[in-house]
């Protein structure tokens, strides 16, 4: 449903191919016959390294695999690749890594193959009001709160726990934290990147 309700908010035409079990057979015939009807394919789960998690595997067998896991958290285990002429992605499934990896990686692609310039997110600068959590090795999107003072400035606040499966967090949340590569942590008074879910705060 979460990305349903993101690709509802393109251009695209969009087919609901609904839950498939994790039976690698049943698996690998479903995505050739949709690589056969459709430009571009889209899953969500199955992308880890798990005993039923079979993509990364199929996408190998029936394609091409250009790459399985990325720096980005949450997301890394993002799979992207062809079978046939037809794009695959093949997302986390926890739903905020799910919200991350197409709003970050997949919309933008989407937009280049229809033709059209990747539209660049609007990013600010704003103080963090909290103290965050973070190892260095991957690029981090924290869910935050934006608000603006009486003066134009901005502040940002962690909206909660910032586990993949938090979707209390991701409720209240109207703005994304990006903190870099390298970042060991984030003291309040700092100043972050942040990345607004809509133009009106």
């Amino acid at each position: 449903y979460l990305l349903n309700g993101l690709l509802a908010d393109t251009c695209h035409t969009v087919v609901d191919g609904g839950v498939i079990a994790d039976d690698k057979k049943q698996l690998e015939n479903t995505l050739r016959q949709a690589a056969a009807d459709y430009d571009v394919i889209i899953t969500t789960g199955g992308a880890s390294v798990g005993d039923a998690d079979y993509i990364k595997e199929i996408l190998e067998q029936c394609g091409e695999i250009t790459f399985w896991k990325i720096a980005v958290k949450p997301g890394k285990p993002l799979a992207f690749g062809k079978i046939g002429n037809c794009h695959f992605f093949g997302l986390p499934g926890n739903p905020l890594a799910v919200m991350v990896t197409y709003q970050q990686l997949v919309a933008p692609a989407l937009q280049r193959l229809s033709g059209a310039p990747a539209a660049k997110p609007l990013r600010l600068t704003a103080t963090c009001t909290s103290t965050l959590k973070k190892s260095p090795g991957r690029q981090e999107f924290q869910c935050g709160i934006l608000t603006q003072d009486d003066g134009g400035k901005f502040f940002a606040a962690s909206a909660g726990p910032q586990g993949s499966h938090r979707l209390s967090t991701v409720h209240k949340a109207n703005c994304y934290i990006i903190l870099p590569i390298d970042c060991k942590g984030v003291e309040a008074g700092a100043q972050v990147v942040v990345e607004p879910f809509s133009l009106f705060i």
